[in-house]
């Protein structure tokens, strides 16, 4: 303003020369409310960029936790066919699905740490964001409103009270985000569109079932642990309460003639639940099978030697079966000559079932589907056998035979009331009922075995000599014969009493 005289700054010395007679040039002192501006233009610049930013990031999480959570339902809801397609297609990405789908134990654990993951870094940047992006006293004046209503308030109850509002606040929020659109949503999506979902994620989950292995192994670890003792209490209560039922079914059924006929059905039915297709299988070394290539008239001796009315057919070896032949469907074709192309008869609907499965399950799906054979497949794809309508039925009312049967199908000796001589594919559900015991005797010893050889293998743990003996449970095994493949007969001997 005029008149009024405003001292300056040398712009080379910065000196003030308050009588404006300085030797250098002279420039108004800047006013200090302009330098306040900047930095408050700075800090809100900055504000919301992080705030964008934090958005942003929690976007992409709850991203991530759809993707990963949906890749749960997809990869667990693909069916045999379509498993059996991404084989034949054989491509990257088809062999990462398969790599992932034969360890499932490890592929759930990866699945579950990674949402966890994900889950805990949303609801911690959810908090961060909360906190920043309200005034710092937004929480004291509603928790100081809700305390008003019951009284005075005082600052310690003020901002407890603040603090549960701020945490309820972030708690519900994230839980509605993460259960709408990081589990509901994406898993329904992925119900429907399973083998894209598939797709998408077999590249991130093989990285990160690679970058969690620590992680997952022991999450796997301990859950078999914790299954092997659920599963023993399980099997003593179970052993129990079947032996009660065993009791009741003689007491109550009576004494005449055919009873004990009429026990060991009743017996049977109550075990029929836990029996699998493994125990009552045709091993594959004992299935009478042709191979699509050979001529009509070797198709038609093995039928007439065989005397079954289905037989499958594979290419190549058992592990490819392509189809069932039927022999009625021959009646019409007798008198064709070696040229005659049989396999235009072969039936394709072959059908497969896992070793595991349950023979209850299995005899309501033939019943559905009006079949009377399964080819059964191992854990590794490859066939381990095949199972029938009778063999289920045999299960309960024991062994059927027609007209066609020359043999019994377990072969035997008994030498007297104590000595059984066994073959040593036999069955150890058929060893327990020719001698006379109950059938879960060796399920504290025989493993994965379903065989007598198998139980002997799992209790010495190598190849046994002939006329070795092991004693189990004062049950005595002898090996009679061996092979360099495999135990051919075996000796049994009960207790006596």
């Amino acid at each position: 303003m005029p008149g009024i005289y405003q001292p300056g700054v040398c712009n080379q010395c910065h000196a003030a020369d308050f009588d404006n007679q300085h030797c250098h040039s002279l420039e108004p002192e800047p006013d200090s409310r302009l330098y306040s501006f900047f930095p408050l233009l700075f800090l809100l610049l900055v504000s919301s960029l992080g705030i964008s930013l934090g958005v942003l990031s929690i976007l992409l999480l709850l991203a991530g936790s759809a993707l990963v959570s949906g890749s749960e339902v997809a990869f667990f809801s693909l069916t045999a066919n379509e498993f059996e397609k991404l084989e034949q297609e054989n491509g990257k990405t088809s062999k990462r699905i398969l790599a992932l789908k034969d360890k499932p134990r490890k592929l759930l654990a990866t699945i579950l740490i990674s949402n966890n993951f994900i889950n805990i870094a949303i609801v911690i940047l959810s908090e961060f964001m909360l906190m920043n992006a309200l005034p710092p006293d937004t929480f004291n004046r509603i928790a100081t409103g809700l305390l008003s209503m019951l009284g005075e308030p005082d600052p310690v109850r003020v901002q407890r009270w603040a603090d549960i509002v701020g945490f309820l606040i972030t708690v519900v929020g994230v839980t509605f985000l993460l259960v709408l659109f990081g589990e509901v949503a994406p898993k329904v999506y992925a119900k429907i569109n399973n083998l894209q979902l598939a797709r998408m994620m077999a590249g991130p989950l093989t990285f990160l079932q690679g970058l969690f292995t620590p992680f997952s192994a022991a999450l796997v670890n301990s859950t078999r642990v914790i299954e092997r003792r659920l599963a023993r209490s399980n099997s003593i209560s179970s052993m129990a309460s079947r032996e009660d039922i065993d009791e009741a079914i003689e007491l109550t059924v009576s004494q005449e003639q055919d009873a004990g006929q009429e026990v060991d059905i009743l017996k049977s039915i109550v075990k029929f639940g836990d029996v699998t297709v493994k125990q009552i299988m045709r091993s594959r070394v004992d299935v009478v099978a042709v191979d699509f290539r050979i001529d009509y008239h070797d198709v038609l001796s093995v039928i007439r030697e065989s005397g079954y009315s289905r037989i499958p057919v594979y290419d190549n070896d058992f592990d490819n079966v392509t189809g069932i032949l039927y022999a009625k469907d021959l009646l019409g074709h007798l008198n064709e000559g070696r040229g005659f192309e049989w396999q235009s008869l072969i039936r394709t609907d072959v059908y497969y079932v896992p070793e595991a499965k349950k023979i209850q399950d299995l005899l309501k799906e033939f019943q559905q589907q009006h079949l009377h054979m399964a080819v059964v497949v191992d854990e590794y794809g490859g066939s381990s056998g095949i199972v029938t309508l009778e063999d289920i039925m045999e299960e309960v009312i024991g062994e059927i035979r027609d007209e066609f049967d020359d043999e019994v199908e377990v072969v035997f000796k008994k030498i007297d009331d104590f000595n059984y001589l066994f073959e040593g594919k036999t069955l150890l559900n058929d060893v327990c009922r020719i001698v006379g015991i109950d059938t879960s005797t060796f399920n504290d010893i025989k493993g994965e075995a379903d065989s007598l050889a198998g139980l002997i293998l799992e209790i010495t743990g190598i190849m046994p000599k002939p006329d070795e003996e092991f004693l189990y449970k004062d049950f005595t095994f002898k090996i009679i014969s061996v092979n360099k493949r495999r135990i051919e007969q075996i000796l049994f001997t009960l207790p006596k009493a």
